[in-house]
């Protein structure tokens, strides 16, 4: 039976993150479509097959911030009425963005990858984004990580069994060019990942940040929220201690999403004003 709210969205549109693909989200699809809504988990341009992509990846080398954001801007202009957007890690960041053009009728950024603006950046997101960012080269490739890179970044509360199951099933080559986009985002006075933390008349944003993320850290996140204090827009914050970088997979993950999607109806139906 649904339990979608009356007269609220009817549609949720996840958006994945670096080194994932769409697939990473099939839990979270399934569990929203027993709600009541339809849910959308299109990947990044070019970026469905797990498969195809490990044996060449060649076809995403030129991805970019504003070519994905502008690919899931035209998927919800589309739409019959606003959705909740939810994004993860860069996902989270690209959330930010489409909520800044007055998209959506309310946005979830789950350790969301720091817009231009943020410089707080811990000694573990760097690490995690090393194996991209030791090469200028790889602006202008794709990189897949190891197995262990892999655990370190997004599954570190896990057993490296565990691990290496979500490796297998979701981790691709990610497009170099979209980490240094980000990575050099506060040089670039016109960079795609820029956001107006003033604006007033975009839709509420939930950040939700996890207490043992590598790569996105609680601090990074709790940044972002302060920055929004500039605007009278509702923003709120949530960590979930112990909580890894893969949080919509790690085990516990129902528990972020069911907080996520009910904070999302309540404010969505209530309005933006804080």
């Amino acid at each position: 039976m649904s339990t979608r709210p009356a007269g609220g969205p009817d549609t949720v549109v996840l958006i994945h993150g670096l080194w994932l693909n769409g697939k990473s989200w099939e839990g979270w699809k399934a569990r929203y479509e027993a709600r009541g809504y339809t849910v959308i988990a299109e990947s990044w341009p070019g970026m469905d097959d797990v498969a195809a992509l490990r044996e060449d990846s060649s076809a995403v080398e030129h991805l970019g911030i504003a070519e994905i954001v502008d690919h899931y801007a035209e998927i919800i202009s589309a739409l019959d009425r606003p959705p909740i957007i939810m994004g993860h890690s860069f996902g989270g960041a690209f959330t930010e963005i489409l909520l800044d053009r007055g998209l959506g009728a309310a946005g979830v950024a789950i350790d969301a990858a720091a817009v231009k603006g943020i410089t707080k950046l811990p000694l573990s997101t760097l690490r995690s984004a090393w194996p991209v960012l030791k090469s200028p080269a790889n602006r202008h490739k794709t990189v897949m990580l190891s197995p262990e890179e892999f655990h370190y970044a997004f599954t570190n509360t896990m057993t490296e069994e565990e691990s290496q199951a979500v490796y297998n099933a979701y981790a691709v080559p990610g497009p170099g060019r979209v980490l240094f986009q980000g990575a050099l985002a506060n040089f670039n006075p016109h960079s795609p990942a820029k956001v107006d933390f003033k604006k007033d008349d975009r839709a509420p944003l939930l950040l939700i940040s996890g207490g043992s993320d590598h790569v996105v850290p609680a601090a990074v996140d709790a940044s972002v929220a302060k920055h929004y204090e500039k605007s009278d827009a509702l923003t709120e914050y949530k960590e979930f201690p112990g909580r890894p970088h893969y949080t919509v997979g790690a085990p516990g993950w129902e528990e972020v999403a069911d907080y996520a999607i009910d904070w999302a109806e309540q404010h969505a139906l209530a309005g933006t004003p804080a």
